[in-house]
């Protein structure tokens, strides 16, 4: 096992037109923004697709790509620098060609390895778990993409009226973008920061649901089923609820322990972000320090899903002061992954 240190270079982001706000949705889903706040606490989400049309307009590749674009500049690299790429999605623009190959294209790069992760919420943990793997097997610098889009499966022209809960949330909770960090062999200033690199101290990825029925599952449809009427995405929030919490806990306790920190030595968290309630409801929960600062964000960009933790780093990395630590957790429900990591600024 390569154990040769990745540090995280820069972080940007992408968000598709203006935000939407909850009246704005409310209004158009037949409910009161007073409900979507009581149940979710998000206030805006973006969109890649038009509210009234349904038309697409920014794909998960537009998105993507200017992410990492960001990320690039950030870090004060060219592409002719980056020696692969990683993208962690659960929405495609397709399924070939691969939307990693597509933005590798947007991006003028070329003979290199280019890898996609199919994963929902930990997808951007599996990213750079790999991008660190293949900084360690030699390469000096690559780029890790998250993002996800929602015009596959939240369908505009249907009755919401007669939706149930459980499957109308989906239009509050989710919004669209991407993320990209870009790692490096040697410690390398984010554009704009002061003090040394950012060191990807250890990265956690556990499978926990053996025997466990799924949190949530997000279905496709080929030709010979695409009119079945069963919903494309749809969670079991009772399950989510209970387990989530729960696991965020053990997922802080195992990373401290990888790393062999306290909780004590903790001076940043960047907890899971399914919604700004259950955010809440799951730092209240932790047995962290009272003086430790939470970097969030999912009040304000709505689920992203891959894209979140991306979006994290971004208002992380200036913050970061030489010596501070930081611990990044996440849960993803469909099956139940644990994954995380840990930074240090050196």
């Amino acid at each position: 096992m390569a154990t040769t240190t990745a540090y995280v270079a820069s972080a940007g982001t992408a968000l598709p037109g203006e935000p939407v706000d909850n009246a704005v949705l409310g209004k158009l889903l037949g409910v009161s923004s007073e409900w979507i706040d009581l149940f979710v606490g998000t206030r805006t989400r973006h969109f890649g697709w038009d509210l009234g049309t349904g038309e697409v307009r920014r794909t998960l590749t537009d998105l993507a790509a200017e992410a990492a674009g960001q990320a690039l500049e950030g870090a004060g690299l060219d592409p002719a620098d980056i020696e692969f790429v990683v993208l962690a999605t659960a929405t495609p623009d397709t399924l070939l060609p691969t939307t990693a190959t597509q933005v590798a294209d947007r991006l003028g790069l070329n003979y290199l390895p280019v890898h996609q992760l199919q994963a929902g919420c930990s997808g951007a943990v599996q990213a750079l778990d790999l991008g660190r793997a293949l900084i360690g097997d030699g390469s000096r610098a690559g780029l890790v993409i998250g993002g996800d889009v929602t015009h596959r499966h939240l369908d505009i022209h249907r009755d919401r009226s007669r939706m149930p809960t459980e499957e109308l949330v989906n239009y509050v909770l989710f919004g669209d973008g991407a993320g990209a960090a870009v790692l490096t062999a040697e410690p390398t200033d984010p554009v704009g920061a002061s003090g040394g690199g950012v060191a990807l101290r250890g990265v956690l990825n556990h499978f926990a649901g053996l025997g466990r029925p799924p949190g949530q599952t997000v279905d496709w449809y080929g030709i010979s089923d695409r009119r079945q009427e069963r919903p494309l995405l749809s969670e079991d929030y009772k399950a989510i609820e209970e387990s989530v919490p729960v696991m965020a806990a053990e997922i802080l306790w195992d990373l401290l322990g990888l790393v062999g920190w306290t909780v004590d030595d903790l001076d940043y968290l960047l907890p899971p972000q399914l919604s700004q309630r259950m955010t809440a409801r799951i730092v209240e929960q932790l047995p962290v320090p009272p003086g430790i600062r939470e970097v969030s964000c999912v009040t304000d960009t709505g689920n992203t899903g891959n894209a979140l933790p991306f979006f994290q780093l971004q208002r992380l990395l200036p913050q970061l002061r030489t010596g501070q630590r930081a611990i990044a957790l996440s849960v993803e429900s469909s099956k139940w992954i644990k994954s995380g990591f840990a930074l240090e600024k050196c």
